[in-house]
């Protein structure tokens, strides 16, 4: 649901709607598509009730091994979300310095995502048993870039060409060759 007069999206649906306007266009496919809502909380949420959408995206054509990951979120605060390019990374010892290779990473994604938008970057790692060697910890990356709420309030047409600005860009980061030493593609 919009405002009146089709301003600020008030609800979880047209936010939904909106982000799948702008995404699809820009060569991604939708592959996945997940509704949730909490109820029971405690400490500052209690009392709350949020409902999330998680929307999964294919880069049409492109490899499997990457996603266009959307988080939703409506809560009593109001309407908030993000798109992330996520990738599987090399292992830790293929990666080698961390520090590196997140400075690397940053530099890369500097090159390529709107910087009007906040653009956190994780690298994630993890090992399958506690008794794994540290470096054949799994990576994983994701350039996250974050829908401000201003656009939200704006309306549909503006969350729309957000999402597509930011899923070119991100789409365009997946292309670049500087990222394909960092990328685990076996």
């Amino acid at each position: 649901m919009s405002g009146p007069d089709g301003g600020a999206i008030l609800t979880l649906e047209p936010l939904v709607e909106a982000v799948r306007e702008g995404v699809e266009p820009s060569g991604w496919r939708l592959s996945g598509l997940q509704k949730t809502t909490s109820y029971e909380f405690q400490g500052r949420w209690e009392g709350d009730s949020t409902r999330s959408a998680y929307l999964f995206f294919h880069p049409s054509p492109g490899p499997d091994w990457a996603t266009l990951d959307v988080f939703l979120d409506e809560t009593s605060r109001g309407l908030s979300g993000n798109l992330a390019l996520v990738v599987d990374a090399r292992s830790l010892s293929e990666l080698g310095d961390v520090t590196g290779s997140l400075g690397a990473l940053a530099e890369l994604a500097r090159g390529h995502l709107p910087r009007r938008y906040r653009a956190p970057l994780t690298l994630r790692m993890h090992l399958e048993t506690l008794d794994a060697d540290p470096g054949s910890a799994q990576a994983e990356i994701r350039f996250k870039v974050r829908i401000p709420r201003s656009c939200i309030a704006s309306g549909v047409p503006d969350v729309s060409a957000m999402a597509a600005k930011a899923a070119s860009a991100l789409r365009a980061l997946l292309e670049d060759p500087g990222l394909t030493p960092f990328l685990d593609v076996r």
